[in-house]
């Protein structure tokens, strides 16, 4: 099976490197080829599929292929032992096939088959476990997307006002219409379904339940990128007050994911907190008005996310599965090289400086700096990027310079070899990506001038957050909180504003009262009586009577006639 792996591997290593060069010449000579494939042609009918090749879409391509390929590998050693390894590996290639489906495609019916493709498969690998925890997950995910589905075929529906589906045309000239403009507030809410968005948060935590190389590849390039992607290629029909709306739901969703994940105790679902935190920041540069910019933090967080999921996994796995990071520390003696790892990932998460994360963020809240925003959207900005800090070194003081809290006899070692040359396959994009990636994506750079407490801003909350973490660390080892030990207020940060209650609960909780509530007092209450059991007695009642008629059918025939001679009597005498 790990040959398997490694030639799955070979193959996606292979495409992403000859699509990145592709994507290079499309870029430096600006082209954008649209290829149309005749699939059906009968009569005067025909169906083609059209493919729309970019600098953008295979970047993108580029980049889900190279992260697909380290994480196959990956999985062949984490997944060893796996009864359904090959069942798995397909499922992984299922994924990622429905997502170059939707890259490529400029046409909203090819769109909802890569779009339905993801949703599909990553219900199939978010139960992979098989396990109540896993099926609910697996149910809220699905029923969560669903919204979005409805919305991506409501979307074309009206496109055919327009004669075709092929979007790309109609974006800019069509853009005042009223169809446009429905179909684009339709779009943006897949978006939010899939990206996970307010008031649609809740999945994404809960979708923690799958294998740690699927959560590696769900959230750094595929699943939760699709709705990002999708608002970057319509971005040119959206309107003031959709974008407005947009700009709203993302920075909400940062704050809130940011604030949640200073008080989430799972390993896995900091990390899918912090990607929240990614995406809520990458939906409100878009809102903002640039498309690129959000495209191009898109691609440096795959880079960084996929790693620390990776480093999380060989955590667990060293642990026996322990995903409490309560029951970690000195990580950093026991396992050296992926703590290294772990250390640069969350720092390129951070925004250090000359990593990955640190050309898009800053670049990012330089022109937040600069753009006409009002005073409460700005200090959100910057005070979820100081909370991203903040979780950061939570993170990091539990997991690898805490006391060790775990068996005091144990294997916690690096000892994961084909894992570890996985991870060491994204360390130096990690490193030098970003850095590359600008100087290729913007040949002229952004000029930014502000003032010098403005431009040090960003380093100053960063400081804080950072300050903020080691405290809020000192204070739960203490066994202490910081609202002091007030657990409902604890709580109703780390579960999302109580938003995972809100999407299930909230919806299940009427529906299955007023189903009660009719099958007791209507099904087998009144309905009951007054409807079925009285026309039964009815019938009964009168069957029985016209039985006894057909049983004495001689008596009565002759009593009758008796009758019937007493009265011709009575009547002529």
């Amino acid at each position: 099976m790990i040959n398997i792996c490694l030639i799955y591997s070979v193959i996606f290593l292979f495409f992403s490197v000859s699509l990145f060069l592709t994507g290079l010449n499309f870029l430096v000579t600006d082209l954008v080829y649209f290829i149309e494939l005749n699939l059906i042609s009968l009569n005067s009918s025909s169906i083609v599929m059209v493919l729309l090749l970019d600098w953008m879409s295979l970047f993108f391509m580029s980049f889900v292929l190279f992260i697909s390929s380290m994480v196959i590998y990956y999985s062949s050693e984490y997944m060893h032992g796996d009864l359904k390894l090959n069942r798995f590996i397909n499922l992984i290639c299922l994924f990622v096939l429905s997502m170059m489906l939707l890259i490529i495609s400029p046409n909203l019916i090819s769109i909802l088959l890569g779009w339905d493709g993801l949703g599909l498969v990553s219900y199939c690998l978010v139960i992979y476990y098989q396990n109540v925890k896993s099926s609910s997950a697996g149910m809220l995910t699905a029923i969560s997307n669903r919204v979005g589905d409805v919305a991506i075929l409501m979307s074309i529906a009206w496109m055919m006002n327009y004669g075709s589906w092929n979007y790309i045309f109609y974006l800019s000239c069509m853009k005042n219409d009223y169809s446009m403009k429905f179909i684009s507030f339709l779009v943006v809410l897949a978006a939010l379904t899939k990206s996970a968005q307010i008031p649609f948060s809740s999945w994404l935590p809960a979708a923690m339940a799958a294998p740690t190389p699927v959560s590696s590849l769900v959230h750094s390039s595929t699943l939760v990128t699709a709705g990002v992607y999708l608002v970057i290629r319509f971005f040119n029909c959206f309107n003031e007050t959709l974008l407005f709306l947009l700009l709203f739901l993302g920075c909400f969703t940062m704050f809130m994911a940011g604030l949640g994940a200073n008080f989430e105790f799972d390993l896995k679902k900091i990390i899918a907190l912090s990607t929240l935190s990614q995406l809520g920041l990458m939906m409100s540069i878009i809102a903002l008005g640039e498309p690129i910019l959000g495209f191009f933090h898109l691609l440096t967080h795959a880079l960084f996310k996929a790693l620390l999921f990776m480093c999380a996994g060989c955590m667990i796995h060293s642990l026996m599965d322990c995903q409490d990071i309560r029951y970690m520390g000195s990580m950093s003696v026991f396992m050296p090289l992926t703590c290294s790892l772990f250390n640069v990932s969350n720092l390129a998460l951070s925004g250090m400086p000359f990593l990955a994360g640190f050309y898009s963020k800053d670049l990012i809240l330089e022109v937040v700096s600069l753009s006409y925003l009002n005073i409460f959207m700005y200090f959100i900005f910057f005070i979820s990027t100081g909370l991203t800090f903040s979780y950061t070194i939570r993170l990091l003081f539990f997991t690898v310079f805490g006391n060790l809290n775990f068996y005091s006899l144990n294997l916690i070692k690096d000892d994961g070899f084909v894992m570890m040359k996985g991870m060491m396959g994204l360390i130096f994009l990690v490193i030098f990506g970003g850095s590359a990636l600008s100087w290729l994506m913007f040949p002229f750079p952004y000029f930014i001038s502000l003032p010098l407490l403005m431009k040090c801003l960003t380093l100053m909350v960063i400081l804080l957050g950072g300050w903020l973490g080691y405290y809020v660390s000192q204070l739960e080892i203490g066994s202490s909180s910081l609202f002091l030990g007030n657990m409902k207020s604890s709580l109703f940060l780390s579960l999302m504003w109580n938003m995972p209650f809100l999407s299930t609960y909230f919806l299940n909780y009427p529906t299955l009262f007023l189903g009660n509530f009719y099958f007791k007092y209507l099904d087998q209450g009144w309905f009951e009586y007054a409807g079925s059991q009285n026309l039964y007695n009815n019938l009964m009642f009168n069957s029985s009577f016209m039985l006894k008629f057909s049983k004495l059918s001689l008596k009565i025939f002759m009593m009758m006639t008796l009758f019937w001679v007493i009265f011709l009597v009575f009547y002529y005498f």
